[in-house]
């Protein structure tokens, strides 16, 4: 028997095939919103293979032991809304215009890596350029070190909209991209939109149902596609097993994309009561970004940080994200949990924890929509979202019971993901 205390891998090459046990002072029992004290969990390859209560010891010789006696230990979290790709910054405008392909997936490949060691072992990844379909799949495959990720591939937009990549350029590089580039101005050019999406290797399609804050147009919300649309759009995904998730600032851009079908509302700002109770109705789930409204916020009061576009949008918007957040939390709107990071660094993912029990949403809820319902909306709930026998093991710990002390979500010394040790302070 091998015993181990400080444990380091940052290359997923390595594969386990001996025990390990991992003798947990408490576990975060997700479904039942309760820890529960002096566990042993013992991982076999990726797989959590027994849960016993007490400190098991093992017999054989193939086996590790790692002592997480004073660690509260809990199951991988899932971030709903990051951007795998990019990290804003006061180059960011710039850098699509100089960077290659190679360049973004260097940078991505890093920021993949921090948010793993955060505790955030899968991730849906909201749009990019496409080489968050070849990360993904580079991760899966064990040559880099990264969350699982799930992700929309190109966000799908309309002309001039929030999600057209052309936004800003000057009129000879504008050109007139289409739905192969995202780009759609009708119910058809939706179904090809999401069906090139599907090609190019998505798991899931994102739209922008309005304006947004950070691309250089001048309206932040105001609504960007038409119900026959959105629902073109939703049946389409639905035939091909995807989902729908709608970035959606103003209201009546959200309440179309809620009558739609779409799964997920990202952002939700000015949402209104009409909209919160029609996403009651639909079972339609709000993935707030509180983080990302706050921080973009702080960064437009730097002189030249964004474009001038840009700027009063984000002093608009940004400070608003966490009193919605309150309001429809309160009013029973389902809740999942998402940050939006690339917005600000990855790697900060657990600052939403704090901001959504500030405003009114309890520790264990707000832990809840970071595991079981997450791994709901993914269609994954037999295999991510909990410790239990027959899931992942995507494990971490805390040095403080998160139940009491939120904040201790920010600093995670323990990660292991698919049954590797990838921290362990």
């Amino acid at each position: 028997m091998k015993k181990l205390s400080i444990f380091l891998v940052l290359a997923t090459t390595v594969a386990f095939s001996q025990q390990t046990y991992l003798h947990c002072g408490a576990i975060f029992d997700a479904p039942k919103g309760k820890l529960i004290k002096e566990q042993t969990i013992v991982v076999e390859g990726n797989k959590i293979i027994q849960l016993q209560k007490g400190y098991i010891q093992p017999t054989g010789e193939n086996t590790t032991v790692i002592d997480l006696k004073n660690k509260t230990v809990l199951p991988g979290f899932i971030d709903m809304h990051v951007h795998i790709e990019n990290e804003y910054n006061a180059t960011s405008y710039i850098n699509q215009f100089v960077d290659n392909d190679a360049d973004t997936a260097y940078d991505a490949a890093l920021y993949a890596q921090r948010t793993l060691l955060a505790g955030f072992t899968t991730v849906r990844d909201m749009g990019g350029s496409g080489v968050n379909v070849s990360l993904r799949d580079a991760i899966a495959a064990g040559k880099v070190p990264g969350p699982r990720i799930f992700t929309a591939e190109k966000a799908i937009g309309t002309t001039g909209g929030h999600a057209d990549p052309t936004n800003g350029s000057k009129k000879s590089l504008m050109g007139d991209p289409g739905p192969a580039q995202g780009v759609i101005n009708s119910p058809e050019d939706g179904k090809k939109a999401v069906r090139q999406r599907y090609k190019n290797g998505a798991d899931c399609i994102k739209i922008t149902a309005t304006g947004g804050v950070l691309s250089v147009a001048k309206n932040g919300q105001n609504p960007q596609f038409t119900l026959e649309e959105i629902k073109s759009i939703v049946s389409t995904a639905n035939d091909y097993g995807m989902h729908v998730a709608a970035h959606a600032h103003g209201d009546e851009g959200m309440y179309r994309a809620v009558l739609g079908g779409v799964t997920t509302i990202e952002h939700g700002t000015l949402m209104s009561v009409r909209t919160m109770d029609l996403m009651k109705e639909k079972n339609a789930y709000l993935v707030a970004t509180i983080t990302a409204g706050k921080q973009v916020a702080e960064k437009a009061k730097i002189k030249g940080y964004f474009p001038d576009v840009v700027t009063p949008k984000a002093l608009e918007i940004g400070p608003q994200i966490q009193d919605t957040f309150g309001r429809a939390y309160k009013r029973g709107v389902p809740i999942a949990f998402g940050t939006d990071a690339g917005v600000y660094p990855h790697g900060l993912n657990a600052l939403e924890f704090g901001y959504m029990v500030e405003a009114g949403m309890p520790e264990v809820k707000a832990l809840q929509s970071a595991t079981i319902t997450n791994a709901r909306l993914l269609k994954s709930e037999n295999e991510l979202g909990q410790i239990a026998v027959g899931f992942y093991a995507d494990i971490i710990a805390t040095d403080s019971n998160p139940l009491e002390d939120i904040k201790t979500l920010e600093s995670i010394p323990f990660v292991m993901k698919n049954g590797l040790v990838y921290k362990q302070d």
